[in-house]
């Protein structure tokens, strides 16, 4: 089964780097997370973006979609931030024929009690047991993108 994965950028690969609590988007962190998966075989990674998700763009969104729509692959996993994850997964309805699958973190994911982890498994696995479809994964959760929100206030994400 070919798994494409695509990353933008967002908490999951955060980087802490000075005293007063800075961080800046790094470099991806999927590849290592899966590293310590054991995976079999490992999927194809592409960097799409580096940026925060409350600095995305619909421009960045048309970025994403072109990719997943060129894509070959019928699965596709994209790691987004948090904060834009539902409105990016929403702008990929529409694609035929793909199961599209986003997730991120509430922490970085070079962090020990980060969610990343956790969160890219369970995508992980959505990818290959969803039927066609967008679907965002937090929280121990597959939403469908068109029935989830991100509630700020607790920080997690909900049905709608």
């Amino acid at each position: 089964m070919q798994i494409a994965i695509f990353t933008t950028g967002g908490t999951i690969d955060k980087v802490y780097f000075d005293a007063k609590g800075n961080y800046h988007v790094g470099s991806p962190m999927v590849r290592e997370l899966l590293v310590h998966a054991r995976l079999p075989e490992m999927p194809t990674i592409t960097e799409l973006l580096r940026k925060d998700s409350l600095e995305m763009t619909e421009e960045d969104r048309q970025i994403v979609r072109a990719a997943v729509q060129a894509c070959p692959a019928a699965r596709i996993l994209i790691t987004h931030g948090t904060d834009t994850m539902v409105a990016t997964a929403r702008s990929l309805g529409g694609i035929d024929a793909k199961t599209i699958v986003l997730t991120g973190a509430l922490q970085p994911g070079r962090f020990s009690d980060s969610d990343a982890a956790f969160n890219l498994g369970l995508a992980f696995g959505a990818v290959q047991l969803c039927s066609a479809g967008v679907y965002v994964v937090a929280n121990g959760t597959v939403f469908p993108a068109d029935r989830v929100r991100k509630n700020l206030e607790l920080n997690c994400f909900e049905p709608l």
